[in-house]
């Protein structure tokens, strides 16, 4: 008769789950491999958030287990506690020097996995998307010369840089921008990943460009489209 045993998972020093295994890949996992950790991170990449902030923008998460996951990331020196400055003047989490040094591996998965069928309809944090900007930037013709874009998408503002076949995405004004573009996070969206025309959008007043129009259709069409579900 065969029997089947299950193993019972290898705790660490501190009574976690552990891979017990040396190598980098199993060591960075052990701090970073539960779930929503990395997409706490992807949250902070573009600056310090208060916790209201960090459930706005993963809504699939409970309290309780974000709550959790910043307390381990913050154990690990992954993320730190940190007072913002007026008017706010509230308490907020922010990547540590460690924690920002995830900044390219989260850009490498995100490349990577853009190139697989989007499965989910759920929401897509503003983060996220300008996140995934920055992992799908690949235009037919890199500029010749560096274009600025200021991004409002209330109430949140970026600033956007194309130089070549480089991108910089920050959160905040541009200095003397190209072009400015007002919309909303899910018209954005659409327009660079679901190819959804511009123009009617323009009519109904869904989006406002002000300043190098053909600026902005260049940087509607200069990412890598998600292939659609087989």
């Amino acid at each position: 008769m065969l029997t089947i045993t299950q193993e019972e998972p290898v705790l660490s020093s501190r009574g976690e789950r552990s891979y017990d295994d040396p190598c980098g890949i199993a060591r960075a996992l052990d701090r970073v491999g539960e779930r929503w950790a990395l997409l706490l991170i992807r949250e902070l990449i573009f600056g310090p958030k208060r916790f209201t902030d960090l459930r706005r923008g993963l809504p699939g998460a409970s309290q309780n287990v974000l709550t959790q996951r910043l307390r381990e990331l913050e154990r690990d020196g992954i993320v730190e506690r940190v007072r913002l400055g007026p008017p706010a003047g509230s308490r907020a989490y922010r990547l540590t020097d460690l924690g920002r040094g995830l900044e390219p591996v989260l850009l490498a998965l995100a490349a990577w996995g853009s190139d697989l069928p989007i499965r989910s309809g759920g929401e897509l944090s503003v983060d996220a998307l300008m996140f995934a900007l920055r992992a799908t930037y690949q235009p037919r013709t890199p500029p010749s010369r560096p274009i600025t874009y200021e991004v409002s998408l209330d109430p949140e503002l970026f600033r956007i840089t194309l130089d070549g076949d480089q991108i910089d995405v920050a959160r905040g004004a541009a200095t003397e921008p190209d072009t400015v573009i007002t919309t909303s996070p899910d018209l954005l969206r659409d327009l660079v990943y679901a190819g959804r025309p511009l123009e009617p959008e323009l009519k109904r007043g869904e989006i406002m460009i002000t300043g190098n129009r053909q600026a902005a259709k260049r940087l509607f069409t200069s990412f890598r489209r998600p292939p659609r579900p087989s």
